[in-house]
């Protein structure tokens, strides 16, 4: 099997993850914050650690780490906690539904969707600001065409004009360098299955302090627990019910890993897509989404054909998992004038040598 969907969740992980995901299973299973004994003191101290370690990789110091379940339910807790009828958002054609549907599920509150290229985001802003304006939401790296937002020019156009900034990182933390500090950034989604090579289970939103979320599950978290008020503790009041601690555990590891190797990591996943890009530039009979600076994802159809059918001819004849269809971001393919595309998603165990294999059989599909 070649994977070359990790956009999606990336299939290999680290020897660490798989290692410290067999230990917790032996040794962690206990529930983290719901006693005071041996075995749930071990795990809370490594649920501890794996918020200090995201905090210190994406130099996050005056920031709190929400654990949630994926990175779709980090963007509701943000979106639902921060937004509401009379408000204003300004966001992105390029924007995955776990954005678009959790917007437009708000009654009353006004949207306007920027249908400009990534590079003239900041400049659209100025143009569509409003006085009920409240938050800008932009993807960092668009999971159909690899493109990526300059969140450092548009987080400080949201301090300039005091606006709450919401990045959907499912795509690019892990693979790209993000400073939030810098960068202005007040809240970041991120999946812990993708470039963090967790397993699934678990993503969460790094939040700038000082910011007030309002829960979207209510129940137990081990704090208050003789009021049946909802308490107001950061994070045990956003985290009710328990927490995913093994997937929580196998992302400890994946963090470190990646951290530990992340100047190898950048390079040879830009190395490849460089590489793909060409290779996929010399085939005439494709139509490509994808830029020459587009980093780890890439789009395109053969000319005259289905994306599926070629996504499911390249799993029959070499074992080649791509994806196709929409990708949960119906306005970028409207925005590209498609009605679905084939994606090739790339992480750091990918090679050169499965590169060549698309590419071959590629060629085989489009002169069959």
């Amino acid at each position: 099997m070649i994977y070359l969907d990790n956009a999606a969740s990336s299939f290999k992980k680290p020897k660490c993850v798989i290692e410290m995901v067999d230990y917790a299973l032996k040794f962690l299973t206990a529930n983290p914050g719901r006693g005071s004994h041996i075995a749930a003191d071990s795990v809370a101290t490594i649920v501890y650690s794996t918020r200090e370690e995201i905090k210190k990789f994406l130099n996050a110091p005056n920031y709190d780490v929400i654990f949630t379940l994926n990175c779709t339910q980090a963007l509701n807790l943000a979106i639902f906690s921060m937004l509401k009828a009379g408000d204003h958002v300004i966001t992105t054609s390029y924007e995955h539904n776990a954005v678009l549907r959790a917007i437009y599920s708000i009654k009353g509150l006004e949207i306007t969707i920027l249908d400009c290229d990534m590079q003239n985001i900041v400049k659209n802003l100025k143009t569509n600001l409003k006085p009920n304006t409240k938050m800008i939401i932009t993807n960092h790296i668009s999971n159909v065409t690899g493109e990526e937002c300059d969140i450092a020019a548009v987080g400080a156009f949201c301090k300039e004009h005091n606006l709450i900034y919401l990045v959907d990182g499912a795509q690019s933390v892990g693979h790209t360098q993000i400073d939030l500090t810098k960068s202005n950034v007040d809240m970041l989604a991120f999946a812990g299955h993708k470039g963090l090579y967790a397993i699934t289970g678990v993503g969460g939103l790094v939040v700038k302090k000082g910011i007030n979320l309002k829960p979207l599950v209510f129940g137990g978290t081990g704090t208050n627990s003789e009021s049946v008020i909802q308490p107001t503790d950061i994070p045990e009041g956003l985290e009710s019910g328990t927490l995913p601690s093994i997937p929580i555990v196998s992302l400890y590891a994946g963090v470190k890993f990646v951290s530990k190797n992340f100047s190898y990591i950048q390079k040879k996943e830009q190395n490849l897509s460089n590489y793909l890009y060409k290779k996929l530039k010399n085939l005439n009979f494709l139509e490509i989404y994808s830029k020459s600076n587009s980093k780890n994802v890439f789009s395109f159809n053969i000319k005259n054909c289905s994306d599926r059918l070629v996504a499911d001819e390249l799993n029959q004849r070499k074992g080649i998992c791509v994806r196709s269809g929409l990708h949960c971001a119906p306005l970028v393919h409207k925005k590209l004038n498609t009605c679905g595309a084939v994606r090739v998603s790339l992480d750091f165990f990918n090679t050169p040598e499965e590169i060549d294999a698309l590419i071959s059989t590629l060629n085989e599909i489009a002169n069959s």
